[in-house]
């Protein structure tokens, strides 16, 4: 047929193109193309947001520090991967946790939710465990009676202090409370840790609101575990776009333990 000539076949070829595209081509094309349509794409982007929620409240958290209670440990404009998954998690909306593959060690850096305020989260060193004997003398620390070997942690010569929210103290104070029993930021204890309490301090020492003021933890407060610096930049740069300008290339990539 595709090779007759005259008008007759002109014709003939020309109606049955029409009908070869219609029925032929254009409806595979639908459903070969674009199998699914808008459901499709909505199917994805909900297995796409399921993902990212897993992996945010069950996994892995993002942390950036604003303060300077760790440094050096941690600067001003890191960007820290928290592990949540180390020791459980809280699932949204409910009282429930699921329960993590490890307990927290003495010597990790937490981020959790301080007893003090609601809405704040915080990162600091854990120092304390349950039935340990802690003090400090004149800004040494002293684990069940020997001095703690800390090289990480910033000393300054800013005078020390007391505040009146330290005599949470007296409630685990070895022997019990006693009326002499005034601690300051350098010299505090001995202090006996309950069971299923932790006792957190900051790295700059001088300059950290930690556990010597607000007090214990329990278990449940523990968010995750900061293992990594995945980005750093200088926070406190006054140069325009300090993200861009003034990224920390070195610390990135950095473990913590």
């Amino acid at each position: 047929m595709a090779r007759k000539s005259g008008a007759r076949g002109r014709r003939n070829t020309a109606s049955e193109e029409p009908k070869s595209q219609g029925k032929g081509s254009e409806t595979p094309e639908n459903d070969e193309g674009n199998p699914g349509g808008a459901g499709e794409w909505i199917k994805s982007i909900v297995i796409a947001v399921v993902i990212f929620l897993v992996i945010r409240f069950f996994l892995f958290q993002t942390f950036v520090i604003t303060s300077g209670s760790m440094e050096n440990t941690l600067l001003v404009g890191d960007f820290l991967i928290v592990n949540r998954a180390a020791m459980g998690s809280h699932v949204p909306l409910t009282d429930l946790r699921i329960p993590g593959y490890s307990e927290p060690r003495r010597g990790d850096i937490l981020v959790f939710d301080p007893p003090h305020e609601d809405t704040l989260i915080l990162v600091k060193r854990l120092v304390g465990m349950p039935g340990d004997t802690l003090e400090m003398r004149d800004k040494v620390l002293y684990l069940n009676g020997e001095a703690r070997d800390e090289p990480y942690v910033v000393r300054t010569n800013q005078p020390d202090y007391s505040a009146p929210d330290m005599r949470w103290q007296l409630e685990v104070l070895l022997g019990g409370p006693r009326d002499d029993y005034r601690p300051s930021r350098d010299t505090w204890g001995p202090l006996v840790i309950p069971p299923d309490r932790y006792f957190m301090l900051g790295d700059n020492r001088d300059t950290s609101l930690d556990g010597r003021t607000w007090g214990l933890l329990e278990a449940w407060r523990f968010e995750g575990r900061a293992v990594a610096i995945y980005f750093s930049y200088n926070r406190g740069s006054f140069l325009p776009f300090p993200w861009l300008r003034e990224v920390r290339w070195g610390r990135i990539g950095d473990r913590l333990r």
